[in-house]
């Protein structure tokens, strides 16, 4: 039996997915295969492409990592088109993955709980924009500290040291955009009228 296009398409994905879940975690290829039972060298062609994924392979990958098997594959869509985002603790912060797709520009809706309110600057590839959906949100970036409101954004360098979280007395919940490779992001507004500008 020949596969669909979409199923075809999903099982060419699984390989550059299984890594960037792996990578995102931190975690090489000689730990994830003392986590799963798994030869290193299988895990490694899985990645790569040459090893066909199985549910054999996949559901100890997909417990090592603690996401579930259809994040993992990036299964096509059957019937429901409604998009169910499942919450994370990530270090304290609430994040929903608002992307599916491994690689390139990352969506995340966050929140930064008020706690989580003392800075630890950080650097790292990537390029990140910030969209400050409700509260106050306190961005530190190289010599600038700015304390941010809701409407408000931010698009940054993240090789320069950075952190932000709450500044007000409520936890900050924020859009994020983030680039691995540097991928700028533009925002694009409508024209101002020639009303407005008199």
């Amino acid at each position: 039996m020949e596969n669909s296009p979409a199923i075809t398409a999903a099982l060419a994905e699984v390989g550059p997915r299984l890594k960037w879940v792996r990578a995102q975690r931190g975690v090489t290829l000689t730990e994830l295969a003392a986590a799963t039972g798994i030869s290193k060298s299988t895990l490694s062609r899985l990645e790569a492409g040459q090893r066909r994924p199985s549910l054999e392979l996949l559901l100890p990958i997909a417990q090592a990592h603690q996401v579930p098997l259809d994040e993992l594959v990036g299964a096509p869509e059957v019937g429901d088109p409604r998009v169910r985002f499942t919450p994370r603790n990530h270090h304290g912060r609430i994040v929903v993955p608002l992307t599916r797709q491994p690689g390139g520009l990352q969506a995340w809706k966050a929140i930064i709980p008020l706690e989580q309110n003392e800075p630890e600057l950080r650097t790292h590839e990537g390029y990140e924009w910030l969209y400050v959906l409700s509260g106050r949100m306190r961005l530190i970036l190289a010599d600038h500290d700015i304390t941010m409101g809701p409407g408000e954004a931010a698009e940054f360098d993240t090789r320069l040291p950075h952190w932000f979280g709450p500044a007000g007395d409520q936890p900050v919940e924020i859009l994020s955009l983030f680039g691995k490779q540097g991928e700028h992001i533009h925002v694009r507004a409508a024209p101002r009228s020639k009303a407005d500008k008199a």
